[in-house]
């Protein structure tokens, strides 16, 4: 199925990546905004990674705003400058399964996760496996990877396709 990005996408894909850029700097971590919009298209949530603990995710930010039971969560999109993690060392939970327990039924990313930290991410996947429509904005992948021209330096990382 293919889903077509709305104006609507760019611009809240923006406010994320202008979030992305507040991310304290990390050599084993990419910079990440999100932010969550109901469905009347009101911001509810926003995050940056490393927001609160050295080890938080931009999505795990959004998300702990929020309370687990909200119900504008089932009709929210979720907008994340890089690929939800589909697994992770320092925490149960990767962000892929955060946003499957929410409900939130629409993910939309920039950036689809190098190769650099974790092999092979699996979010978009996974995702769009458990019914969530995934939109990405590859228009906007170089924004959104700005914010860690740090760790991308010398590095021929390709972005993959579906």
């Amino acid at each position: 199925m293919t889903v077509t990005a709305t104006r609507a996408d760019r611009h809240w894909m923006s406010v994320a990546v202008q979030h992305a850029h507040r991310c304290p700097p990390s050599s084993t971590a990419f910079s990440v905004g999100a932010v969550i919009v109901d469905q009347t298209g009101q911001e509810i949530s926003r995050g940056h990674s490393r927001e609160t603990d050295p080890v938080e995710h931009a999505e795990e930010s959004a998300l702990a705003k929020l309370l687990p039971d909200d119900p504008r969560l089932r009709q929210a999109t979720l907008y994340s400058t890089l690929e939800p993690c589909s697994r992770r060392a320092s925490r149960p939970r990767s962000c892929t399964q955060l946003i499957l327990s929410a409900g939130i039924g629409r993910v939309v990313i920039a950036w689809r996760e190098p190769d650099l930290f974790v092999i092979g991410c699996q979010g978009k996947r996974m995702l769009a496996d458990a019914g969530v429509v995934v939109v990405e904005l590859p228009e906007l992948a170089e924004l959104a990877k700005a914010p860690n021209a740090h760790l991308l330096r010398g590095e021929q990382l390709r972005d993959r396709v579906s």
